[in-house]
């Protein structure tokens, strides 16, 4: 696996373990990862009886470290305290954070993947945290979490192993990706396709359209009214022409996610976001989420555009006994990121059974 200084953690790798597996992972598109590397992070001691198992399913970019990207919720004093959970984060399937992914050197060639890395879903993606959950020797885990992306495979992974899991939070996500959503993500793929470079397999290619598909996206991940907010101009500088405080703001994010991320794998990432349906093959996604057996909470965020409400609305009328609740935010489909109070306090009431 090449993994550049850029893709490391917070700590420069220094809580990343890795799992090599030579089994190989059958995917769903037909084809075969004939091994598998899987980067992922724990913190805290577990319990003889494996009752403190938290295990964080992580979004889009994130990396397996929870404390870089969730720094607010994740570490000592915070709500995932490793003083009284045992946390655990697998990098996912296709990313470019340590596990198989387009970066990776395909053992049949002697080279790297780039384009030709096969095409992913979110129930490949689970079968890999299956695989690692077996190597840890975990049998029950007592809270699964994912937000935004990592939502997909928690709801995945509770539908197809429901005995494992005791406790579900689904924040800010979905059961069934929409043509909204597919509609950001293609348009994202055409400004990664429109960069030449992405066509020279290296581990640079792409990065041009990167910056611009992680500018399109950010306007998803907000709302008009956070940009209108935050990036106002000087109501006194009635002569400005050019250089909007929001066109240097759009093209800084594009820049930060360039010097972090990879394009091949946001373009696998992608796709894999397209084809998330957790009823396929199931009879539909009603008779999928009936399945699931542990104790539900969903959280949908009132400003969220990327996966609105109704998304939340459709998991928890899907799951006998769950627990739905809307957090008010002006931040967007990001506040699972930022509204760690809210968070927190809705996590607590629900773990202590008081809604």
């Amino acid at each position: 696996m090449i993994i550049q200084d850029k893709y490391l953690s917070h700590d420069g790798g220094r809580s990343v373990k890795y799992y090599h597996y030579s089994g190989g992972l059958d995917l769903e598109c037909g084809e075969r990862l004939p091994e598998l590397d899987i980067a992922y992070v724990t913190y805290g001691t577990m319990n003889a009886d494996q009752s403190n198992v938290v295990w964080m399913c992580h979004a889009y970019t994130a990396n397996a470290d929870p404390v870089d990207w969730w720094p607010g919720m994740v570490g000592e004093g915070k709500f995932f305290d490793p003083a009284k959970y045992f946390i655990v984060c697998a990098n996912i399937l296709g990313s470019c954070y340590g596990t198989t992914g387009p970066l990776s050197v395909n053992p049949k060639t002697g080279t790297p993947y780039y384009r030709s890395f096969p095409l992913i879903t979110v129930r490949d993606q689970v079968k890999a945290h299956e695989i690692l959950r077996k190597h840890l020797g975990i049998n029950s885990i007592e809270i699964i979490l994912g937000c935004s992306i990592g939502g997909h495979q928690a709801i995945e992974w509770a539908i197809s192993n429901p005995p494992l899991i005791k406790n579900a939070f689904f924040v800010a996500t979905t059961a069934v990706n929409t043509p909204w959503v597919s509609a950001f993500n293609e348009a994202q793929r055409m400004a990664i396709e429109a960069d030449q470079t992405f066509y020279d397999d290296n581990p640079n290619g792409g990065e041009l359209g990167l910056k611009s598909a992680r500018a399109m996206a950010l306007i998803s991940y907000r709302n008009r009214e956070t940009f209108n907010r935050t990036q106002a101009e000087d109501p006194n500088d009635l002569d400005k022409l050019d250089h909007f405080r929001v066109s240097s703001y759009q093209v800084h994010q594009g820049n930060k996610l360039a010097d972090r991320f990879n394009a091949y794998s946001y373009y696998t990432l992608s796709k894999a976001l397209d084809s998330h349906n957790v009823g396929r093959g199931r009879d539909g996604f009603q008779a999928a989420l009936g399945r699931i057996t542990a104790r539900t909470l969903v959280i949908g965020i009132d400003t969220d555009i990327l996966f609105p409400v109704e998304d939340q609305l459709i998991i928890h009328k899907g799951i006998k006994g769950s627990v739905l609740r809307i957090l008010a935010s002006v931040y967007g489909h990001d506040g699972f990121l930022l509204e760690f109070e809210k968070q927190s306090k809705i996590y607590t009431q629900f773990l202590n059974r008081e809604i």
